[in-house]
């Protein structure tokens, strides 16, 4: 077999192949055996008809074309191996010469991925907010601590905000009782914001046994995105009642004896969230501005498939869990489908230009992912699915998708070394010291974020080839 390589462009290559007849030979013996399965011919037994009369009865073009398509798969990949190269998708492959016992001919124009060269990185410098927390910080992760242990008793007095009320809902769309718009013994606390539109103004005022209307565009149902006239009757008023912030609130409430422990507790749990946020502010800056020092082209077809899967992604997952279509994202969003479309491409061509980059600086710094980094990164990932780790595990294996887990945490592992080398200074003009562990779940995070990858349990997130 002989084969050359033809540069078209820095992402796209063209494959010239040529093989000699007696390269055909494995695949032209499985042909005949092929078609002497699925075909009977009269005075023969299936299965032992010769070729010749194969070849009479059902022409040498069938046999050749079944040879052919056996091959064609092979051939290629020994040229993709010999050339070197790291494509990307499918092939188009085209037949230019087939002479029986003579020689097969092919082009194959394939996708690869770009030569980059990564410039020195070291002088990158970026800027991430302070790990501050004052007292009102920790007043306000109290208070909500609070708020979970807040009691309810009836009261017989017009309902006010923070008030628990019980309502019973039916819901009108031109004039007709929806199948799915009545609901009983809802229990709504005023003012969150959780149920429809224009509630907490109708039950404001209202004692036990009252009644009110009032238009509201429905979240959900049959008539989703409809103007709906909703009917609500009140049948309990419970008033929310917090506990006293003592020690008692603490022991209640945590593991602290005091409430003062609990206060020096939940400065140290939001100084770790704050950091955490701040690794992964230095992370996606670090990226951003690594990107910009790299000219990196991208296949046209891999970008069309990246925004097409975003896309799927988004409307079949995200947004169906919310029970929204894109029409109705777009109008919540304020946005336009143009807007929308040029954002997507926006974020497509990061995630493509991070692989890529990041990739590329895994191959140079020599970067291995360790059975204990996996493990740690699946682990991560499962608890922000949902799932449990065996779930996920099980999901990530039945799913082919290990290869992109084992990619994400490489390519966390390149940014860290990016960002290790790059000089992070706060708002306060401070020298950030990232710490490791920190830093490397962060840098996975932003990698996963900027790539758009996610694993489903019912199928294969989207991969590059």
């Amino acid at each position: 077999m002989k084969s050359a390589v033809e540069t078209l462009n820095p992402t796209r290559v063209r494959l010239t192949v040529e093989v000699p007849f007696e390269e055909l030979k494995d695949s032209l013996d499985a042909a005949y055996k092929k078609i002497n399965q699925q075909v009977t011919v009269k005075g023969f037994r299936k299965g032992k008809i010769p070729a010749r009369v194969i070849d009479q009865r059902f022409g040498r073009g069938a046999v050749l074309e079944e040879a052919v398509n056996d091959a064609l798969p092979k051939f290629y990949t020994n040229a993709v191996n010999e050339a070197e190269l790291n494509v990307l998708g499918q092939p188009e492959v085209d037949i230019t010469e087939l002479k029986d016992n003579e020689l097969l001919a092919f082009t194959a124009e394939v996708d690869i991925r770009p030569e980059l060269e990564i410039p020195d990185y070291s002088g990158i410098e970026v800027e991430v907010d302070a790990v501050e927390v004052s007292d009102e910080d920790i007043e306000k992760s109290v208070e909500q601590l609070r708020e979970r242990f807040a009691s309810t008793s009836p009261v017989e007095r017009a309902a006010q905000d923070g008030d628990v009320v019980t309502v019973d809902l039916e819901a009108k769309v031109d004039g007709e009782v929806l199948a799915d718009g009545i609901a009983n013994g809802v229990s709504y606390t005023i003012g969150s914001g959780e149920l429809l539109d224009g509630i907490d103004e109708a039950v404001k005022g209202l004692e036990a046994g009252g009644s009110a209307t009032f238009t509201s565009e429905l979240k959900g149902g049959s008539a989703q995105g409809k103007e709906a006239e909703v009917k609500v009757d009140v049948t309990e008023v419970k008033a929310r009642e917090l506990p006293e912030l003592d020690d008692d609130f603490a022991q209640l409430a945590s593991e602290f004896d005091t409430l003062d422990e609990l206060k020096a507790d939940s400065r140290k749990r939001l100084e770790r969230m704050k950091k955490f946020d701040q690794a992964t502010q230095a992370q996606e800056k670090v990226l951003e501005a690594l990107l910009g020092l790299i000219e990196v082209p991208i296949p046209e077809k891999l970008l069309e498939d990246e925004i097409r899967t975003r896309k799927h992604n988004l409307e079949h997952h995200q947004l169906g869990q919310m029970g929204l279509d894109l029409a109705k994202y777009l109008e919540i969003q304020g946005k336009t489908e143009e807007e929308f479309d040029a954002e997507t491409k926006e974020q497509a061509e990061k995630g493509i230009k991070t692989q890529f980059v990041l990739d590329e600086l895994v191959n140079k710094e020599k970067l291995n992912v360790s059975q204990e980094e996996l493990t740690e990164h699946l682990m991560r990932r499962a608890q922000s699915s949902g799932m449990s780790p065996d779930q996920f595990a099980q999901a990530v294996v039945e799913g082919g998708q290990v290869p992109m887990l084992v990619g994400e945490v490489a390519r966390g592992k390149a940014l860290a070394v990016v960002v290790e080398a790059a000089t992070v200074k706060d708002t306060n003009g401070e020298v950030v010291d990232l710490e490791d562990e920190e830093e490397a779940e962060a840098a996975e995070a932003v990698v996963a974020e900027a790539e758009g990858t996610e694993v489903k349990a019912e199928e294969a997130p989207k991969t590059e080839g």
